[in-house]
């Protein structure tokens, strides 16, 4: 189903008319408002798993755990709102002795209007129509109009429906929320004059081409996308040393998670020559569970996607098939050196969505280096090595290549808190913002200065009564009330 250009039209121009109410709004109010709506998707618990399950293969133990991360988005944004920090309040005072003379500025992050988003296949709850990028959009205050993931439809329209009533049933405007439908509807939105910012979670060809759309248009606007990560993994000999058989175990527990399908899948892990790591892991691999992918595109495009990998001539097979058939995605472990993916890194560092890894075999620190400067920027980055190590140098590379580090752990699972960075150097982000965790919410606003303005037509929270209450920078000095 498509979303005609006519209801499209309508959606927006009601988001347009809800914007000025949503940017008034005090914190109060549009706290209250976001934790209606996720007391509302818990209330429907029941009802959202069991259209989800039927819908993207995931199973309800996992889509429980995401309706309630979901939720818990929503009241952290609602805390975020509340607390004030994000507006970044600062105010000069004039002086008139100052060179040159200073009128009063008093500056604040505003919402920057109706927002799109488009939803996720893999986190239908998380990433979807209620998701991160929602939540950071309403808690910057503005409306949102997302469009829905084809993986599922009927998912996407009920929960849409059960937001859009609980906000409107506390308080807030009618065209907060709402949902389109179809590829084409999706372009026309992200293209549509009265949409300010959109937020994308997808792959990396679809979100390049809606970045095109977005930068494209006679007023461009920014794009928020999540595209790509193959989310390089570094051991070092001293740590399969001391710790291999732990740390095999990690990695497959990790890259197949989800049936491979997180964005923070390890798909590239580099380990020393000779180390003997792949037959640490050779044997785990045949006890791992695979499973059904969450769309027939997704199970189409694994087997062609480990295909291309195991073409290239310095590719071998560690554990697993390479050959993949039927609807049933089994794990696979493949193995290559450091040398060819230095030279051929667009084959041999190409995101493959699913439950496979290629181990890299380095030689040598400068084998390894060169190596690295190859991987393109991602999501994660994780070094395994021992206390003792030097290996600031490897840091170093993984720092500029990455938005998260790893020192212990894996980086499937993303903690939603107000220190997360889920974003990183292109490809894996449009932009140097995260899509996860409170910051989020500095994507969907934008900077605006009052000078000398009276009082009366001040936002509200720029008044001399509201403004000392919440964080603040007056005349340079910051107070944390």
């Amino acid at each position: 189903m498509t979303t005609s250009t006519a209801d499209l039209d309508r959606l927006v121009a009601a988001a347009a008319a809800a914007a000025p109410v949503w940017r008034a709004s005090s914190a109060g109010d549009r706290a209250r408002w976001l934790r209606a709506a996720a007391a509302a998707l818990d209330a429907h618990a029941d009802e959202l798993v069991a259209i989800a399950d039927e819908e993207t293969r995931l199973g309800e133990t996992r889509l429980r755990g995401e309706v309630g991360r979901t939720t818990g988005q929503l009241r952290l944004f609602a805390d975020v709102v509340e607390e004030g920090s994000y507006l970044e309040i600062t105010v000069d005072d004039a002086d008139a002795g100052a060179t040159p003379p200073r009128p009063e500025l008093r500056r604040m992050l505003t919402g920057v209007g109706p927002v799109a988003v488009f939803s996720a296949s893999n986190f239908p709850f998380a990433f979807s129509v209620a998701g991160g990028d929602t939540a950071s959009a309403l808690a910057a205050g503005n409306p949102v109009i997302v469009k829905a993931h084809s993986g599922h439809p009927r998912l996407s329209e009920r929960t849409a429906a059960i937001v859009s009533d609980a906000l409107e049933a506390a308080g807030a405007p009618a065209g907060s929320l709402a949902l389109v439908e179809g590829r084409e509807a999706g372009n026309a939105l992200v293209q549509h004059p009265s949409i300010q910012a959109a937020g994308f979670t997808g792959s990396l060809g679809g979100g390049r081409a809606l970045f095109d759309l977005a930068t494209g248009r006679p007023d461009p606007i920014p794009f928020y996308g999540e595209l790509g990560s193959v989310n390089p993994v570094v051991i070092t000999a001293a740590a399969v040393d001391r710790r291999g058989s732990a740390l095999a175990q990690g990695l497959v527990a990790s890259f197949t998670l989800g049936v491979g399908q997180f964005c923070t899948k390890p798909g590239v892990v580099f380990v020393p020559a000779g180390s003997g790591f792949d037959q640490l892991i050779a044997p785990l691999v045949p006890g791992a569970a695979g499973g059904r992918l969450l769309t027939d595109r997704i199970t189409a495009a694994f087997p062609s996607g480990v295909a291309h990998l195991e073409g290239d001539p310095s590719v071998s097979v560690v554990a697993g098939a390479a050959a993949q058939s039927g609807d049933i995605a089994a794990p696979v472990v493949l193995r290559t050196d450091a040398v060819a993916v230095a030279e051929r890194p667009e084959t041999l560092l190409a995101e493959c969505f699913g439950p496979v890894t290629l181990l890299v075999e380095y030689a040598d620190a400068a084998d390894l280096h060169r190596a690295l400067e190859a991987v393109p920027g991602s999501l994660t980055a994780t070094l395994h090595a021992e206390d003792d190590e030097p290996v600031e140098a490897i840091l170093e590379v993984l720092v500029r290549k990455a938005g998260r580090v790893l020192f212990a752990g894996w980086p499937t699972g993303v903690a939603v808190t107000w220190s997360q960075q889920h974003g990183g150097p292109w490809p894996a982000t449009t932009s140097l913002h995260t899509s996860v965790g409170a910051t989020a919410i500095r994507r969907f606003l934008r900077p605006v200065v009052f000078q000398d303005a009276p009082q009366r037509l001040l936002p509200a929270v720029l008044r001399d009564d509201a403004y000392p209450s919440l964080p603040h920078r007056r005349n340079g000095v910051l107070t944390l009330p």
